[in-house]
Order: C-alpha cells, then sequence, then structure tokens
C-alpha cells in the first residue's frame, strides 16, 4: 500500500478521488496527519466513520519511542525511535532562544564511512520514507508540547543519498497545509555528493546547505571521509558555487576538529585559502569522541587558534555550541549502542532517572 503520510495534498486527493470521495477529504485527512499530528484514522473526528474504515487499509506511519536521554546540563533531549520494521533512529532536539531546533536522521545507518562518525559503524540499513523524516519531527513536537522552530537533516544517515524523500519531506514540512516550518529555518547537511549539489541547486528551495568539509586539502580529506575518493574538494566548492548562483543561499561548511590531524595553524590558513571567494559560513566543531575510533577531539586553545586565523583571513566562523554532553553526544552513539546489547540497554532504560534518562 503507498505511505499515505507521505502523500503531497495532490497525490492525496488524487486517492481520495479513486476511492470514491469527494477532494475535499483530502485537505481534511491532511491537515490530521500533518498539522494536529494525530497517530490515528480514530482521532480525525470529522471524517465518516465510513471513510476512516477505508483509509485503515493504508498504515498510518507513527514511531514508536523507545528511550529518551534528557541532558541535566542544558534540557537537550535526545530521542531513540523504532520504526515499523524494528529498524531504531535517533532524533534531537534542542532548545534556543531563538526556538526549538530538531536534528533527524535521514537513513537507518550511513554508508559514507566518514572516520570519525559512529554513524556510519555497520553501514547503511535503508533510506527512510518521507514520513518517517516528518514523524521525527512530530512526535517531538507531541512528546514536549513546544512548537519546534529550526529543523536540520544532520542525524544518521546522508540525506542526499536520499534525495527524492528529502525533497518530499521538505516540501510536507514546510508547505502551507502542515506546520508550515519556513524553509529558510531547515538545513540540510552533506558529506558532499556534487552531482546531487548541483540537483538539489536547481529546486531553488530557501534552505540551508551544510557541507562537512573536514579537512583543505584532498589528501588529508581521504583520511577521513571516503567520498573525498570520489570527488575532489575543487568539485565541491565548485558546486557550493553553482548552489549559491542558482540559490543566493549562504553555504555553511563544517569542518570538525580532530587533534593533530586537521587542526593545525597550517591546515587553517590553507582553508582560508580554498573558501576565500565563497559566501559561506564555517561551524568549528571539536570532534565527539566514539569508542571505535581512535580520534581526540582538538583542545580548546587550538580550537581557539584555528577560530582566530580564519577570522584574521576575513572568514566568517563560529564555533559549534555543545549541547547534550552528558549524554550520548555524538550523533549514532545512543542507537549504535542499543543494538550492540537491547538487554543492558532496556535495564538502564527501566531506571527512568529524571533528567538523566527517562521517558
Amino acid at each position: 500500500m503507498e505511505d499515505i503520510k507521505s502523500l503531497t495534498i495532490e497525490e492525496l486527493t488524487s486517492l481520495m478521488v479513486s476511492m470514491g470521495e469527494k477532494p475535499f477529504r483530502a485537505r481534511q485527512v491532511y491537515s490530521w496527519m500533518h498539522k494536529h499530528l494525530v497517530s490515528s484514522y480514530d482521532q480525525m473526528s470529522n471524517l465518516p466513520k465510513s471513510l476512516r474504515e477505508k483509509l485503515s487499509a493504508w498504515p498510518l506511519t507513527v514511531l514508536e519511542k523507545l528511550a529518551v536521554q534528557v541532558s541535566s546540563l542544558d534540557g537537550t533531549r535526545k530521542y531513540l525511535f523504532r520504526l515499523s520494521d524494528g529498524n531504531v533512529i535517533e532524533s534531537v532536539l534542542m532548545r534556543y532562544q531563538h526556538g526549538n531546533s530538531v536534528c533527524i536522521s535521514s537513513q537507518a545507518g550511513c554508508r559514507m564511512g566518514c572516520r570519525f562518525c559512529a554513524s556510519g559503524i555497520g553501514g547503511l540499513v535503508r533510506s527512510l520514507t518521507a514520513s518517517e523524516m516528518l514523524d521525527q519531527v512530530y512526535r517531538i513536537q507531541e512528546d514536549t508540547g513546544e512548537r519546534v522552530s529550526n529543523v536540520v537533516v544532520m542525524g544518521t544517515g546522508e540525506p542526499l543519498d536520499n534525495y527524492e524523500n528529502l525533497l518530499r519531506f521538505i516540501r510536507i514540512l514546510t508547505g502551507p497545509e502542515g506546520l508550515t516550518i519556513s524553509q529558510r529555518n531547515i538545513t540540510v547537511s552533506t558529506c558532499g555528493l556534487v552531482p546531487k549539489i548541483h540537483d538539489l541547486a536547481e529546486e531553488k528551495l530557501a534552505i540551508t546547505l551544510a557541507i562537512s568539509l573536514h579537512a583543505p586539502n584532498d589528501e588529508k580529506r581521504r583520511e577521513l571521509m571516503p567520498v573525498a575518493n570520489k570527488y575532489s574538494i575543487e568539485e565541491l566548492l565548485d558546486a557550493c558555487r553553482v548552489y549559491f548562483e542558482k540559490t543566493g543561499r549562504r553555504i555553511t561548511f563544517e569542518y570538525s576538529l580532530v587533534s593533530g590531524v586537521n587542526d593545525r595553524e597550517a591546515e587553517a590558513r590553507e582553508l582560508a585559502g580554498r573558501i576565500a571567494d565563497l559566501n559561506c559560513h564555517v561551524n568549528l566543531i571539536p570532534v565527539n569522541p566514539v569508542k571505535e575510533r581512535t580520534y581526540r577531539r582538538s583542545l580548546r586553545p587550538d580550537v581557539e587558534k584555528f577560530k582566530n586565523i580564519l577570522e584574521k583571513c576575513g572568514i566568517n566562523v563560529t564555533i559549534r555550541r555543545e549541547m547534550g554532553a552528558d549524554i550520548d553526544g555524538a550523533c549514532g552513539q545512543l542507537r549504535r549502542r542499543y543494538l550492540e546489547d537491547d538487554e543492558i540497554f532496556r535495564a538502564e532504560r527501566e531506571k527512568q532517572h529524571e533528567g538523566i534518562f527517562g521517558y
């Protein structure tokens, strides 16, 4: 059966007509799913019982909340959701003065294999549907009772490796019939799939594109990111230039600082030279430790020095504010722990320590 929650309003209208229903029923069903965030057809109270019975043939995607870790430092909430096929994914709610931001996963696992990332350990299981991406936002908003104003597609998975579902997700999330989150408040992160960046530029969306760069040259980037064996930095930066020309949207470069690997003065100066002509912003990220990896995060003085060099070269740069430092911080760690030892995970979850690990 069709994934009804992933249908656009036009597609849902066609489905209603094919079922012998009036076209206006589509807007009612769509509103219940994407504005009121209901978890069953029975909650769609203005639909006739006969239509609800027809709809029951179409599974309604609703993620199951397995656990929530809550930071006692800043209130960041890390969610573990189970999909209908038993796969698990992570999402994170971060509270800022400007509003609530949710970081979602686009795939169960990842095949990009970045050396310092926990998400790709074990490889890709499958891509998520648009509805599974949407429902991460919906369940978190329902759980907290607070509006989500910003969404970052920067969790487990490579969003541009799930391109069609990503576009469908963005259009439903930002459309007038749903939560109406502004496209300008959507950020999509990619490790650098160059052809897909060109495709995305043609969509002329108002989203922010974040590029996981992490190195100033091909040699160093290949050491950290297998995708660099396929696309050179020059190819990637050329795609970024095209993206800016087509959309007018400033590029963000994510740069994870790894001690003794990519955090030295020479690398800061080389990076500044590489991106000097781009309308961009650099987000420096002290790398999160992952037990399966040997990489260590850069020391604070080295991070500050790297930032100062970029600034003196005229580059707009910030150091990412760390959120949820007392919970499984690195992307993919909570999911990995669950997959490695479900029994231990369940025992720990049952403790339900308020503010540390609980529902």
